[in-house]
């Protein structure tokens, strides 16, 4: 006999919060070294298998929408660089137990406009219903989210007493970065930085004298071989243009320091003494760039500029083994050892996935929820539809 009162009426009433960009910032979005713990919390939930994001292996990147060079229609963006729609779908598990999605319109002419080149969202979900817990402003979750993939991977791969960082683009990503370096090598205390502009490399040393005065010494150099030579950290910040591997900025060997371990978020090449095998090559997510490679025309590196893609054709060129990748999750869970010795040159592609905003915005959220921040709005009361 059923318990069910039949005069019983289901609660179908759906609240969301938003969440502006300042309602973020209260939440606690911009806390680095909380959101590097996230993230290598993330990353062993990927090495277990208890994730989800979109594409027939459950790794790529979301799904992506460009336009025509020529549009035929009067209205139709035309393509240019940095001009682009993309949905970043993901679920992840643990104590996260969420759904989400980031959507982004991006165009590199926003910068005339004073806008940010990419204009982030994210929507967060019930995993079992699918109804929205949340709307965000998702430009700081994803800058954050982003900067703090390197920063898991020093607290594994860095020297523990590294001290000069080397960065080439005094951007958005150079700035959250060298936040999560900080935050994992606290003895760091010297910034090599080459910029495009003058304006970029002033709002960029501005920044860190304000937020780390423990930096004491900061050095505007004028080649990526300066970036390079004598840093402990590397990473390489600065957008630009896919297509010609040969124009993206190059490490070379002969200027790395042993030890060193370079961070790659960005479009990047290397030197055949830098594809040896003796300099361990990490990859954020095996999986992703199976994703991507599957994708792609080749070599694929013409079009995804990230080191990591690079290294998939190397391997399908036979330059490399598939068993000389490594996989950050692997090392993050202790079933591939970090770093092993303070000579040992390292270095790691990051190209970004949605499960990571996923596990940022999931802690964001219950942070406001908890501290009563952000507007409640309605989604309805009781369906129309059902």
């Amino acid at each position: 006999m059923s318990n069910t009162n039949p005069d019983t009426t289901p609660d179908t009433k759906i609240d969301f919060i938003y969440l502006s960009e300042q309602d973020m910032i209260k939440a606690g979005v911009t806390d680095m070294p909380k959101c590097v713990d996230a993230m290598e919390e993330m990353f062993t939930l990927l090495y277990k298998g208890d994730y989800r994001m979109a594409g027939a292996n459950n790794d790529s990147h979301g799904a992506m929408m460009t336009f025509p060079d020529n549009p035929e229609f009067e209205g139709m963006p035309h393509n240019a660089e940095d001009r682009r729609f993309m949905a970043m779908p993901a679920y992840l598990g643990g104590r996260f137990q969420t759904a989400g999605m980031k959507w982004y319109g991006s165009n590199i002419d926003n910068r005339q406009k004073g806008l940010p080149r990419s204009i982030l969202t994210f929507i967060l979900n019930d995993k079992d219903t699918g109804a929205p817990l949340a709307f965000m402003s998702a430009n700081l979750l994803s800058a954050y989210r982003t900067g703090a993939i390197p920063g898991v991977g020093a607290r594994h791969l860095a020297r523990k007493d590294s001290k000069v960082v080397g960065i080439m683009g005094p951007g958005v990503m150079a700035k959250t970065s060298l936040s999560a370096f900080i935050a994992v090598c606290p003895d760091i205390d010297t910034v090599k930085i080459k910029g495009r502009g003058e304006k970029s490399l002033n709002s960029f040393i501005e920044w860190l004298k304000e937020e780390y005065p423990q930096v004491t010494n900061i050095e505007v150099v004028n080649s990526i071989e300066e970036v390079v030579r004598d840093s402990d950290i590397v990473t390489y910040c600065s957008s630009g243009a896919p297509g010609n591997p040969e124009t993206y900025p190059m490490v070379k060997r002969e200027w790395v320091k042993p030890g060193a371990f370079l961070a790659m978020p960005a479009y990047c090449n290397i030197d055949e003494d830098m594809q040896k095998s003796d300099v361990r090559k990490v990859l954020d997510n095996t999986g992703l760039y199976q994703a991507w490679f599957s994708e792609l025309p080749r070599p694929a590196h013409n079009y995804v500029p990230i080191i990591g893609v690079k290294f998939m054709d190397m391997i399908e060129q036979g330059i490399m083994k598939q068993e000389e990748l490594e996989d950050l999750s692997y090392i993050t869970a202790g079933a591939t050892p970090g770093r092993q010795n303070d000579e040992e040159i390292i270095i790691m592609s990051v190209g970004g996935m949605p499960v990571e905003d996923v596990a940022w915005a999931t802690i964001v959220y219950r942070n406001a929820i908890e501290k009563g921040i952000g507007v409640s709005l309605n989604l309805w009361e009781t369906p129309v539809l059902r």
